[in-house]
């Protein structure tokens, strides 16, 4: 013999497993395809956006330091030391791997 219950649940029910998800609405054909492109797109162009301006921001740092330390004394041994002429075609403050230097 069945008993009523209240809420209409058996004993080993809960609450929560009668709750259902809401219905999501349907996307077309042309959305289902352009939506994750754009989301992409978008997490990207972000991503690219805040290195950039991370290269920036370290590039002006450097900057700085470098031009406090190049006075003429530096330049001189600098030049001594690496035996190459400031500027030149071996100067490696002109290498292709000194990319923040770049301007």
């Amino acid at each position: 013999m069945a008993t009523a219950h209240p809420q209409g649940l058996r004993p080993h029910m809960h609450a929560a497993a009668r709750v259902t998800a809401p219905a999501v609405p349907k996307l077309g054909p042309v959305t289902s395809r352009i939506l994750p492109s754009l989301v992409v797109l978008g997490a990207a162009y972000t991503v690219v956006t805040f290195v950039r301006s991370q290269l920036t921001r370290e590039s002006s740092t450097f900057d700085k330091m470098f031009a406090q330390q190049n006075t003429p004394e530096v330049e001189q041994a600098r030049k001594k030391a690496l035996q190459v002429e400031a500027g030149g075609k071996n100067d490696p403050r002109n290498n292709l791997f000194n990319f923040l230097g770049w301007s």
